[in-house]
């Protein structure tokens, strides 16, 4: 599976890089996953709800707050990891139906030897392209879809343009959300691109992030909800507001401005987002 190097951290080659699998220090049990040194998922095995990284735990209100408290829904997960929210969703939605699509199959085989979910036959893991899994899928078969996608610390080109998001619209049901892990840094030439991108076909959408992030000030990750309906706009400024880290939600105009007449991203143009700055990445060992 691996080889360990220091105080039980677990490295092993995969598809797409060299993975790690570091215990948390303060937290037993727990793990964070990381790829060439970039932090992917952090789990908790003994306690699925418990949410570490900020901008999971946005996409996590998100999902909280768009069906009734424990309603199963359909979920369709972009970007597998160490399945940290589909964890999330098994423990709080229980009945829910989720695909996770992950393109590492070596790194799958080790989060399922390393860091095994419970056994659910309603949560199945796909090891395939996230864009080539969209174009097969049924129309209307979804009431999520979680894009959290990184090659190392970067989206993937083919992820972030307008026929990517068409994609993900034409598999969402009329009342569907899409929710878009956008990581980007100033001049947020990429996270203004994503948001005029997914709006254009989806329109009703919100994003929310920390302040500094939103403002440009440094690189973070943003957190985008689109739909055909409204967004749970209100609810998802309180939760943001009465987080560990609290964070800002944007709609309306103020998302309007934060766009700023952004071009729509099509395949033709597409490139991968932002890479971190270097040195951001640290985790404690």
């Amino acid at each position: 599976m691996g080889r360990k190097r220091a105080a039980d951290t677990v490295a092993a080659r995969v598809d797409t890089g060299q993975a790690e699998l570091v215990p948390d220090p303060d937290r037993p049990g727990s793990w964070t996953l990381l790829l060439d040194g970039a932090p992917q998922s952090h789990v908790d095995l003994a306690d699925p709800t418990h949410l570490e990284f900020e901008y999971v735990r946005r996409l996590a209100a998100a999902i909280d707050l768009v069906a009734p408290a424990g309603a199963p829904l359909r979920v369709l997960h972009l970007g597998g990891g160490a399945l940290t929210l589909p964890r999330y969703v098994s423990a709080t939605r229980p009945g829910s139906t989720q695909r996770v699509v992950e393109v590492d199959g070596a790194l799958v085989e080790l989060v399922r030897s390393a860091l095994p979910w419970p056994p659910d036959p309603r949560l199945k893991v796909r090891v395939a392209d996230a864009r080539e899994v969209l174009a097969a899928g049924r129309d209307a078969s979804y009431d999520v879809v979680v894009a959290d996608v990184f090659a190392g610390a970067r989206t993937p080109a083919h992820l972030t343009s307008a026929e990517f998001a068409a994609e993900v619209a034409r598999v969402l049901r009329p009342t569907g959300f899409h929710l878009s892990n956008v990581a980007d840094g100033p001049p947020l030439r990429h996270a203004r691109g994503q948001v005029a991108t997914v709006r254009s076909v989806l329109p009703r959408a919100c994003l929310v992030g920390d302040a500094a992030v939103l403002r440009g000030r440094r690189y973070g990750n943003l957190v985008l909800v689109a739909g055909r309906v409204e967004p749970p706009v209100p609810e998802l400024t309180r939760r943001a507001a009465g987080d560990w880290f609290p964070g800002r939600v944007l709609a309306g105009e103020e998302l309007d401005r934060f766009a700023g007449g952004a071009p729509v991203v099509r395949d033709a143009d597409a490139t991968d987002s932002t890479p971190p700055p270097p040195g951001i990445f640290s985790v404690r060992r």
